[in-house]
């Protein structure tokens, strides 16, 4: 009697799994045209959109970090009163801005509410101020909550300061400088701390001008009285005063945008 040859003991049964793969392989081979296609999308949709998923999660984190690598010379936030949109004004300075040929990305971002009497404004809180925390922030057109709320966390520069003197003294003669006091806290027991309060001069009422008149009132109601302000600020720990400058100078003087 012949002896059975002894199995290796270091040879293992295929996997299930590579059992299965074997058997689908010899499956897609002796399908024609179209099956083949079929029979894909029938066995491995599921793992195929979860991969695909994740080429898109992976390349879109690439894109973001990518993009927040480029340089800025500019990041604005706009918060207005009514919902309307000034993205067509702000490409015109941009353009203009840019003009001079430095490197740089302008940002400019509307999509930051700001309102003390939504539910959510503890939210909007945190969103601004991890904004300026994070440098995301160098100038601001808000409304009264917004800027209310800037002043609170100290992130409004003196704009006797920052102006060049031209421009602080034009805009103090049209009454467009607003002072107000930074810094204040409310206690545990609702007071306001006034002794922490910082005074100074930290915003521009942008009332009166072109840019206000355009995008803060409706078209209908232009001449009326008693409409909530619009204010621009140029946050404090901004680095790029120079630009964040002339964007306070384009919004003061004749509107950018033709009639």
């Amino acid at each position: 009697m012949k002896r059975q040859p002894k199995k290796n003991k270091t040879e293992k049964e295929p996997s299930i799994f590579r059992q299965e793969l074997r058997r689908d392989w010899n499956t897609f081979k002796e399908l024609k045209g179209t099956k083949k296609l079929g029979f894909l999308w029938d066995y491995y949709k599921l793992p195929a959109v979860i991969f695909i998923t994740l080429v898109v999660v992976a390349v879109t984190f690439a894109h973001m970090l990518w993009e927040g690598q480029k340089p800025r010379r500019l990041q604005v936030y706009a918060v207005l009163n009514t919902d309307d949109t000034c993205i067509y004004w702000f490409r015109q300075f941009e353009k203009e801005l840019t003009s001079d040929g430095k490197p740089g990305l302008v940002d400019f971002n509307e999509d930051q509410p700001f309102d003390y009497d939504d539910s959510n404004y503890q939210l909007y809180e945190i969103e601004v101020m991890s904004t300026v925390a994070s440098q995301r922030m160098d100038v601001a057109i808000c409304n009264a909550d917004m800027y209310e709320y800037l002043l609170a966390i100290n992130a409004c520069a003196s704009l006797d300061e920052m102006l060049p003197e031209d421009l602080y003294t034009e805009l103090s003669e049209r009454d467009m400088i607003e002072q107000g006091t930074a810094n204040l806290q409310i206690d545990e027991y609702g007071e306001v701390n006034e002794s922490v309060g910082i005074d100074g001069y930290y915003a521009v009422n942008l009332e009166g001008t072109e840019f206000e008149e355009r995008y803060n009132k409706p078209e209908d109601q232009i001449n009326t009285e008693g409409d909530e302000p619009l204010y621009a600020v140029i946050i404090s720990n901004t680095e790029h005063p120079d630009d964040s400058v002339s964007f306070i100078r384009a919004l003061t003087q004749e509107d950018l945008l033709p009639e």
